[in-house]
This record gives structure tokens, C-alpha cells and sequence, in this order.
């Protein structure tokens, strides 16, 4: 196995993760850029953190989020940034990021317990958008007549609003800080959209 000495180390794992432009974790990086170099996973850690601090008070940040670790803009200048993106943020409607929310807060649930909680059915094209997004997956069924799919949300959900993990998640009750994630993630409420297609034709 090769050597590497601790600058070529970070310098290696920085360039890696600006390159592939998207979460990479430590085993990852084992893997595939640092296959062929006798390191611990102590040391890749090490140098991580120190890119970290580097990288701390700079408009670029190294954040760890659910899928590894990634570089990513400051959050306050987000809104400085949004000109330079000639696509406009997604929209979804209101329906939908509550879905979302019972489905991230309540998890695993079936499409009957959302139904439940919301007070109102669910359309399929609801829980389709979101499985076609990759923020939710059926990870099993329930054991009650019908046997209904549970959902529940993924990696790319935690990667996609900046979570490490669930507990990240802001509190329940706190709609302020749930509004916020949202916004964070650069998601807009389409408020001119109807409510999609809350059928009333519940197929759990």
C-alpha cells in the first residue's frame, strides 16, 4: 500500500468531495480515492475535521450530513446567491410538505395514518412525487388486513434539508422552525396551487 502524508491527505479528500458534488463518507472515501494508500479511518476523520475548520468561516462550508460529508454554501448568503440560478426554487403544495412532515415526524406510517392526522385523503400522485424525489421509500408493510405499506424517509431527504440525522429535525410544535427548514432547502409553497387531488378514494 502507498503513503500519504497529511497535506496530500486533505488535499485529496478536499478536491474529492469539490469534484463528485455530492455527500461522500469516510468508507467512501476508503473506498474509492484513498484505496490504494495505507490510512486509518482515524486519520481521514482527522483531516476532515481540520478541512472543517478551515473551511469555517469562509463562504464555502464542510458540513456533515446523513449520506457523509459535502461542501456547501453558507446559509445566509443563500439569498445573495438565488440570482445566479436561472431555475426557479420548487414549488409544492401545502398537501404535500405535510405529507412529507407527518411521514419524516411519525415514521414508518401508512398512507391511512397520514389520511388520519391530516384530516383529509391523500391522492397517490402525493406519495408518487415524493417516492419519485427520493425523500421517501415503503420500507415494509403493516400487519393489518390489507397489508398497507409503511413509509418512511430516506438518506437523500436528510441530505437534501441538511440533517445529519432525525433528531436534527426541529421540534414538532415549532411551526417557525419547521417553515425554516423549508426555506432552507430552498422550497417554496405554490399558494396558487389546489390542494392536489385530496381524493377521497383511500388505497392504503
Amino acid at each position: 500500500m502507498n503513503q500519504i502524508n497529511a497535506i496530500q491527505l486533505k488535499q485529496l479528500i478536499e478536491a474529492s468531495l469539490f469534484v463528485l458534488g455530492k455527500p461522500l463518507s469516510i468508507k467512501g472515501l476508503k473506498e474509492t480515492v484513498l484505496a490504494d494508500f495505507s490510512v486509518s479511518r482515524t486519520r481521514i476523520q482527522d483531516a476532515i475535521d481540520e478541512l472543517q475548520l478551515d473551511y469555517q468561516d469562509r463562504g464555502v462550508q464542510l458540513v456533515k450530513v446523513a449520506s457523509g460529508y459535502r461542501f456547501q454554501t453558507q446559509e445566509l448568503l443563500s439569498p445573495f446567491l438565488q440570482p445566479l440560478w436561472q431555475e426557479k426554487a420548487p414549488k409544492y403544495s401545502r398537501a404535500t410538505l405535510e405529507t412529507l412532515a407527518v411521514i419524516a415526524y411519525r415514521q414508518p406510517v401508512t398512507r391511512g395514518d397520514i389520511e388520519h392526522i391530516r384530516g383529509v385523503a391523500i391522492s397517490s400522485h402525493i406519495i408518487k412525487n415524493l417516492s419519485d424525489r427520493h425523500w421517501i421509500k415503503a420500507v415494509g408493510h403493516k400487519e393489518v388486513p390489507g397489508r398497507p405499506a409503511l413509509y418512511a424517509t430516506t438518506h437523500q431527504f436528510l441530505d437534501y434539508f441538511g440533517l445529519n440525522k432525525l433528531a436534527d429535525l426541529p421540534a414538532l410544535t415549532d411551526a417557525a422552525s419547521l417553515q425554516a427548514l423549508f426555506d432552507k432547502a430552498s422550497i417554496a409553497l405554490d399558494e396558487d396551487e389546489v390542494v392536489e387531488d385530496d381524493s377521497h378514494n383511500k388505497d392504503n
